[in-house]
Parts: C-alpha cells; sequence; structure tokens
C-alpha cells in the first residue's frame, strides 16, 4: 500500500462547529435543496423502451424524494423542491426527529423529469420562490445531483437579481466532471492513468466497447475462459443496466452463448445508445457480510476534502443495491485502512480536475483478498441523506456511538391498503425516542402507498440495531 500524504481515519474528522454554525447562517441566509434524482439520470431513464417502463423506473425514482428531506436535518429552515407531493403528515414527522423547524415543500406542476426545468418555467411557483428568495442576503442551492438544468437554474436566478451560491456543485467549466467521473467509463480511466503511482487502486479487468454485437461477442469468449462475466452500460439506474452471468446461466459453446448474450442485450435500448463495459466476474463470498464496501466523500468549494464514513452494501447477486450499515467496526482494520486511502487518493483526483460537493466509491471485497473499486457515484448517494440525519441526532461522534442499519427491501403482501399512518401507529413501541436515542425512523410514506417499506433503524450496537429490526417485522407481521 503506498504511503498517502493523508493521514488514514478510523472516524470521519470532527466538525464541532458545524450545527452553531448552521444555525447562525439561517438567519441571513435562505437554503433551497432540489431532489433532481431523475435529472442526474436522464440519459439512461429517457432511452428505456417501451414508455411504460420508463415511466415506472422514474416513479420508482422520485418515490424516494422524501427520504431526501432527511438531507437537510441540521438545516433550522429550507425549502424542498420535490418531483411528487408530501404529504404535511409526513412533513410533520420528519420535524419531530430532526431539529428543523421549517420548510417549505414546493412541487412544480409539469412534471417533464427534468425538475429544474419545470421548476424555472412554472411562472407561478418560480415568481413565488423568487419573490420569496429576494427577502433574504444569500441563497444556499443544492441539489441531490449537478445536472445542466441545475446550472441553468442557478444562472436565471443570479440573472433576477439573486445572490445564488452552489457550495456543492462544481463550476460551470469543471461540470464535466460529474458525468465523466460518475460513469463507468470515467473511473476505469482514471484506475488506468494511475496504475503506477497509486496500485492498490484496482478494478476488475474488462474492456470498453460500442454496440451489442461486438460485445456479445467479447462477453461470451471472456465468459467460456473463465466461466463468468459482467457487462455494464456506461450510465445506469438503480441496479438497472447491469448483467451478471456466472457458471451454468449461459451456453458452454461459444456460438450459442454469443446468440444469447446478443439476445439479452436486444431487450432493452440502452445497450446501443452507450458504450459498454465488460468485466472479469470477481469471485465473492455474497453471503459475506463486508463483501461490498463503500466510502463517501465530500469536497468543499476550496478544495478540502471530508471523509464521511464508509459503510457495508447490501446488494443482490443480481447487483441491485437494497440498503447498507453504517459503524466504524463493520469492517476490519486493515480493510478500512485501504478503502480510506485508496478513497483519499481518488478524491484528490476528483479535487484536482474541479470537482465539488458530494461522492462515493463502491468497491467489491474479493475472495482473494484484493479490493477493486467497482464504480463511483458523483452526487448524494444512497447513504448520505442516512448520514445527514445520524449526525444531526448524534453528533460528531456518530461512527461509534450507534449502530445504523438501512434497508430498502421489505414488502407489504396484504392485499389491503395500508397506510404511512397506520405502520407509525403499529410500530409506536420501537420508532425513535430521542430520549433513549435508538428507535426505527421511516424513510419515505410514499414507498408504503406502493407496498414498499423503506426504514433505518438506530442502535447502540450491532445486536442491539439487528434485534430492533427483528422486532419491527414482527410488529409489521401483524398488519402483513
Amino acid at each position: 500500500m503506498r504511503k498517502t500524504k493523508k493521514k488514514v481515519l478510523r472516524k470521519p474528522p470532527k466538525k464541532s462547529s458545524r450545527k452553531k454554525r448552521s444555525i447562525r447562517l439561517s438567519k441571513r441566509q435562505l437554503v433551497i435543496y432540489i431532489y433532481n434524482v431523475v435529472e442526474d439520470e436522464w440519459s439512461f431513464l429517457s432511452s428505456i423502451q417501451p414508455i411504460d417502463k420508463r415511466f415506472e423506473m422514474i416513479n420508482d425514482c422520485n418515490s424516494s424524494s422524501e427520504c431526501y428531506l432527511f438531507a437537510n436535518a441540521e438545516e433550522n429552515e429550507f425549502i424542498y423542491i420535490s418531483p411528487i407531493e408530501i404529504s404535511t403528515y409526513f412533513k410533520n414527522y420528519f420535524q419531530s426527529i430532526t431539529t428543523n423547524k421549517k420548510v417549505d415543500i414546493y412541487v412544480p406542476q409539469k412534471r417533464t423529469g427534468l425538475i429544474c426545468k419545470d421548476l424555472y418555467t412554472d411562472k407561478q411557483l418560480f415568481g413565488d420562490l423568487v419573490q420569496k428568495a429576494k427577502k433574504y442576503k444569500k441563497i444556499k442551492l443544492v441539489s441531490y445531483a449537478t445536472s445542466p438544468e441545475f446550472l441553468e437554474l442557478k444562472e436565471r436566478m443570479i440573472q433576477l437579481g439573486l445572490n445564488v451560491y452552489t457550495p456543492e456543485a462544481p463550476n460551470i467549466e469543471n461540470a464535466w466532471t460529474v458525468n465523466f467521473f460518475g460513469s463507468k467509463s470515467g473511473i476505469r480511466q482514471l484506475a488506468q492513468q494511475s496504475r503506477a503511482i497509486e496500485p492498490d487502486f484496482i478494478m476488475p479487468d474488462g474492456v470498453i466497447c460500442v454496440g451489442k454485437l461486438d460485445a456479445a461477442k467479447i462477453a461470451a469468449n471472456i465468459y467460456i475462459r473463465e466461466k463468468g462475466v459482467v457487462l455494464k452500460t456506461n450510465k445506469g439506474s438503480g441496479g438497472h443496466g447491469v448483467l451478471i452471468f456466472r457458471e451454468g446461466e449461459l451456453p458452454r459453446d461459444y456460438k450459442s452463448c454469443e446468440k444469447r448474450i446478443y439476445e439479452l442485450l436486444s431487450e432493452d435500448g440502452y445497450w446501443e445508445r452507450f458504450p459498454i463495459i465488460i468485466e472479469e466476474l470477481i469471485n465473492v463470498n455474497y453471503l459475506a457480510f463486508g463483501a461490498y464496501p463503500n466510502i463517501e466523500f465530500k469536497i468543499l468549494r476550496n478544495g478540502k476534502i471530508e471523509m464521511l464514513y464508509y459503510c457495508v452494501m447490501m446488494v443482490t447477486k443480481e447487483g441491485k443495491y437494497y440498503g447498507l450499515d453504517i459503524h466504524e467496526d463493520v469492517v476490519n482494520e486493515r480493510m478500512a485502512a485501504r478503502i480510506t486511502d485508496t478513497g483519499y487518493f481518488i478524491a484528490e483526483k476528483y479535487a484536482e480536475e474541479g470537482y465539488r460537493g458530494h461522492f462515493d466509491i463502491d468497491m467489491i471485497a474479493g475472495k482473494n483478498s484484493h479490493i477493486y473499486v467497482c464504480e463511483s457515484n458523483t452526487r448524494n448517494t444512497g447513504g448520505t441523506d442516512i448520514y445527514k440525519l445520524v449526525y444531526d441526532l448524534y453528533g460528531e461522534d456518530f461512527f461509534s456511538d450507534v449502530y445504523v442499519l438501512n434497508r430498502n427491501d421489505y414488502k407489504f403482501k396484504s392485499q389491503t391498503i395500508t397506510t404511512f399512518e397506520k405502520v407509525l401507529d403499529v410500530i409506536k413501541p420501537i420508532v425513535y425516542d430521542k430520549k433513549k436515542k435508538e428507535g426505527v425512523v421511516i424513510s419515505s410514506a410514499a414507498a408504503i402507498k406502493e407496498k414498499q417499506l423503506l426504514y433505518t433503524v438506530l442502535g447502540k450496537n450491532k445486536k442491539r440495531a439487528y434485534q430492533l429490526q427483528q422486532d419491527l417485522f414482527e410488529l409489521l407481521a401483524k398488519i402483513n
């Protein structure tokens, strides 16, 4: 392992003045947060056919809008721009858990998927927003991701005389870093360029090609030789755009294997639209806790790098993410040092190129003891909202003081319609208690309407957190 300039941290750096600073600034600035998840994935989502499937995936992305209220847990007051309606009941629930005193939720009437554009073309709503913003000296504009539409919104607000700053977005001349480093091919190119100076920054062996036919030929060759192969689109969404083939799942003769892969690639149009990454299949113990480590950073406007936390992700054999665990002991010291060191190296490269804001790095721990970088998400992540909530509730020592368990895979099987209010009532004995500083937080009411439960469990240690999750399942059984 290289000797890094940075000190490898077992805990994220302490930011003791953070809460006081947030409350003080709120008196002279307005915070506006935009949940533009679909904008971030628009190039991929807009290519999906048939159109019904596209709308289904867009709705699925937007359904987690309520979760990212919690990405503003430390803010005393803010405006939240949401692609879907959020009930007053859920807003009050959010405020009962956090320190937030006031939140206004704006939902554009037109819903094209490009929410920033929908906002500034909604004359009534945008006019109301601008009028309110003019009462403040500064406007802190933050988004889930830095999209072209977000940067256009910023410029329009500035042209209207507002003092807007975007502390979690790169300058327009560096905005290319978002899509480049957030793509499968971009992070792979960085790994190849860095091989000589950072030998621990490794990715699964692979190639980048264009077109289904060539991809099928290359993938079939790798599968026959290695008894496994992975295909990925350059950009994806929620586990879509990934095909994983293990031994026995494809024909063993080359021609039949190539034909089958081509058939599967032809089922979705995006395989023809984007470059295709073909990788070796890493031999992973899928039942092992810690097979998928992840680390999140934030690069400040001045280029300073903050490691926020590391965690282990929960991933199905098909490559679909369904949750994470956060605590300083979720991985051993060797792995913690390794992923932190590699993470800082990548963060330094991003910072040098002008990237600013949140990003994470997904990794895979192979049975051969190597840790491979899988991809990087240059945006708010599946853990950003959870991190912000937990930091607000527990402070700077959260990484050791609380074990965090977050999941999105619980399904309601009952034919009876279940409501958010009913779920809260049923799990009342274990809902988050500020005095006990433990319990369950429900992340979304909208997901419950779709018979899915998104939740976070907060316990004093791993055993307690998993016991609370079991208690949750037993209570929910009464309505499920």
